[in-house]
């Protein structure tokens, strides 16, 4: 893959070193924040990766390369290109994208797709997909691509908006455990607990990294999903939170929005209904998860 992947040399040297390194994905830049916010929070990312202990690796196709480990520069270029003319890349887009030039940004199906590809084995995000509420059937591919792909995946759980009870079933059927660090039941994303139980509660990266460890000693193909509560200061209340996104899926329903249109479009709708609380929340907790990514990496780079 020469022509269709290129590695910064940072990340490409620390990988070479047996460094840690943390994968970033890039749908936040191009489908999940608005201008500026997205670059501000990209970049935010990357530098409490690195107060983490890790080197922060940022990937996106560029015009049919995959690149892991993007630039500043990249970043910029990919927050200010408009969002129809960038494609979301799971799985099934990343051949497209890479055999037509195309400019893509990964998901979580795809930002672990790439990193075991080259060697990484921690990705931080903001909240994984998950299956649709009231649509059982929709299904997202980031939760197949667990039962795939030896990556660990560190999050705030799924985001709030879909059905957690659902999307932990689907999880369980993968194989995925589903740890809780500094936490005895699942995060909500925007609020602190969704009540909803977890495999087993981690009170340390070493305690992670040493369950990351054993999986691969078991040759194991599965991903973990590491999940980490939103900082408690930016925690929206689990009550208003939830009556904000019943009334955004309600509004979506409503509009006849349906396939990859419903997430950003009830994200924003809860964003205007919380007064921009849960924008705070969520970028709080992407750079909160990006931190203990970093801390987790360096632990497990020590093993």
């Amino acid at each position: 893959m020469s022509e269709s992947l290129h590695v910064s040399p940072d990340v490409k040297a620390a990988l070479g070193r047996g460094q840690p390194v943390v994968a970033l994905e890039s749908t936040l830049i191009t489908h999940g924040l608005p201008f500026p916010l997205n670059v501000e929070t990209a970049l935010e990312m990357e530098a409490a990766v690195r107060e983490g202990g890790a080197m922060p690796a940022t990937i996106a196709v560029l015009d049919g390369v995959i690149v892991v480990g993007i630039s500043d520069e990249q970043i910029n270029h990919l927050a200010h290109l408009p969002e129809g003319g960038v494609r979301k890349c799971s799985r099934r887009d990343l051949p497209i994208a890479l055999a037509l030039r195309q400019t893509g940004a990964t998901t979580v199906a795809g930002t672990m797709i790439v990193a075991d590809l080259v060697g990484i084995k921690v990705f931080a995000t903001g909240g994984i997909g998950g299956v649709h509420r009231g649509q059982p059937q929709d299904v997202s591919a980031d939760l197949i691509e667990f039962g795939r792909t030896h990556v660990s995946v560190v999050s705030s759980g799924a985001k709030s908006i879909l059905d957690l009870p659902l999307t932990l079933e689907v999880l369980e059927t993968q194989g995925v455990p589903i740890l809780g660090f500094q936490t005895d039941s699942l995060p909500a994303f925007y609020a602190l607990s969704s009540g909803l139980p977890i495999d087993q509660r981690v009170d340390s990266a070493l305690q992670a990294a040493h369950i990351i460890g054993a999986a691969q000693e078991l040759g194991a193909r599965h991903g973990i999903l590491v999940t980490v509560p939103v900082p408690a200061d930016k925690a929206l209340e689990a009550t208003a939170a939830e009556k904000a996104i019943e009334q955004a899926t309600r509004e979506a329903e409503n509009a006849g929005i349906t396939g990859n249109a419903i997430t950003p479009f009830v994200l924003n709708r809860v964003s205007q209904l919380t007064d921009g609380a849960s924008l705070e929340a969520n970028i709080a907790l992407l750079v909160n998860n990006a931190r203990v990514a970093g801390q987790i990496a360096r632990e497990l780079s020590r093993l």
